[in-house]
Parts: structure tokens; sequence; C-alpha cells
């Protein structure tokens, strides 16, 4: 007997990279979305989330799947995703699109950390922040809810290259706000930490897509605090208790990274679909930058 496919409805996976984030000195970023998912394991039920649908249904966009289905998914057969080759092709592709994702991000990190003027007129003109921070959020909610933008070449392409400098720019102007040393060892550690999950991943046997309800309320843990933390500035700052929520948001973003990692990886309970290789370094490319963005309040709060 065929198990049924497991359904995944979007705003648990795409929300958590929406997660406030503290360390602006704008606040934009505090914004997030309404609204949380569930897992269900239910074949005849349909999701109405966008892009996001029960793999069952006649509309096959969504970006996950369950590798130890033989049904059909997506165009391809579950046999054909098993195949190393394709799996193989498609973590390299995912791969090299974040690798000129970092390479942007860090590039632009750098210009504004070590670049006087440049600094000077992006701490001036903040409303470029906020228009960057707009972009962010647009071209974001167009490639997760639209599976037609994500998967039409070069739509795609061009809306995560807009995404990439949108994000980038915010990357940049936070760290203008903090020492040089502390962005450099800040770059280095989400190095350290990308390489080290990168390894974990490869060689552990533990399934963290099955532990989505673990995750999912780490999130909720985190937006809570961050609210009561919002309680807390009519009484001045509070280095001790900043520093214990970014420290706490860069280990749950860590857990995340470990999650897409192996939602990339396949041979799981879930897994993305080979055709999502702009989804799966969307998802790859935020974790990172957020925990580097948590990384940059952990060390530079005394500033």
């Amino acid at each position: 007997m065929r198990r049924p496919q497991q359904e995944i409805k979007s705003e648990e996976l795409a929300t958590h990279h929406l997660h406030p984030c503290p360390c602006i000195p704008a606040g934009p970023m505090c914004i997030q979305l309404p609204g949380t998912g569930r897992l269900h394991n239910n074949m005849n039920s349909q999701s109405t989330s966008p892009g996001y649908t029960n793999p069952y249904a006649s509309d096959m966009s969504s970006p996950f799947s369950d590798p130890s289905s033989s049904g059909s998914f997506d165009g391809l057969s579950g046999s054909s995703w098993e195949d190393k080759n394709v799996r193989r092709m498609f973590i390299r592709k995912v791969f090299c699109i974040l690798m000129v994702q970092l390479m942007v991000t860090f590039g632009v990190v750098a210009l504004f950390t070590f670049c006087e003027p440049v600094r000077q007129f992006i701490q001036y003109n903040r409303i470029l922040y906020l228009a960057s921070y707009m972009t962010f959020m647009g071209t974001y909610l167009v490639l997760v809810f639209s599976s037609s933008a994500r998967r039409r070449y070069p739509t795609n392409m061009i809306l995560l290259g807009i995404f990439t400098l949108a994000l980038s720019y915010m990357a940049g102007m936070l760290a203008s706000y903090h020492n040089t040393k502390v962005v450099m060892m800040c770059v280095g550690i989400t190095a350290l930490v990308c390489l080290a999950v990168t390894l974990f991943c490869f060689q552990t046997k533990v399934d963290f897509t099955s532990r989505h309800g673990l995750l999912f309320s780490l999130l909720m843990v985190l937006m809570i605090t961050g609210l009561l933390l919002i309680f807390t500035v009519p009484f001045g700052y509070i280095p001790w208790l900043q520093t214990a929520y970014a420290g706490l948001c860069a280990l749950v973003f860590t857990l995340f990274l470990v999650f897409d990692v192996q939602l990339l990886m396949g041979n799981r309970r879930y897994s993305l679909s080979p055709e999502e290789h702009v989804f799966g370094a969307l998802c790859l490319y935020m974790d990172i930058v957020y925990v580097f963005f948590f990384l940059l309040q952990l060390f530079g709060s005394r500033e």
C-alpha cells in the first residue's frame, strides 16, 4: 500500500525568515506576516496557500515532496528524485546560486564598512534603507507564493537578483553601525557556522525535517520574547537582556539552517522538489544572513 505524501503549508517554512530582527536601527524589519501553519497528514485535503498544495491535487506547485513515496510529483517521479545524479545536480545548482548571493552580500558589507564616505552617506540617507526593505519584502513574497515566478527563467533570476541586492544593502547598513573588527569577526563566525552545519548535515542521521514542531515552537518563543522586549524600551537599554536574546536568535536560526540544508539534500521525511533551486537558495541565503544579523547584535551590543 502506498503511503500518502505529506503536505506542508507555506507559512511555517517560509515565514521563519520574516522574524523581527531587533538589531536593525531603523526598525522596519520588525514587520512580520501574521498567521502560522502546521503539518498534517491528510491526502484528501487541499491547501489553499498559494504555491503550496497537496501533491495529489491538480495544481502541483508545492516546492516540497516526500521522497519515501513512489508517486509522481512536480513532473518527476519519486525514483528520479532518488537518483543520485538528479540530487547532485540540484544541490550543486543551489550552492552555486548561494555562493554568488553571499559574495555580493559580503562585498557590499565590506564596502559599507571600510569606505568612510559610503558609510556616512548611507547613514545620513536612511530613507534608502526603507526603500530596500520594501523591495526585499515585495520580491520575497513573489518568490515564495508564486511558483511560476520562481520557476520561469529568467524571471526567477531577475527577482532573486533584486532580492539579493536589497538584502545586501540592509546588511551593509547594519554593519556600518558597528566596529570594523566586530563586523569581520561576525563574518568569520558566520562562515564557520555554515561550514559546520554543512558537514553536520552530511554526516548526521538525525532528521531535522521531522522536528518541525520543535522549530516552530522555538520561533514562537522568539516572536513573543521580541514583543515583550518592546515594552522594556521606556526603561532604557538592558545589555544583558538584548545579548541573551540575540544569542538565542542566532542559535534558533542556525537550527533553521540545518533544517533547510536537509530539505535540500533529500532522503529525509521532507525534501525540496528538484525544480526549486531558486527557492532552496532563497531559504539558505536568508538563514545565513539572519545568523549574521544576530551575531552583529550579540557581539556589537556593547557599543
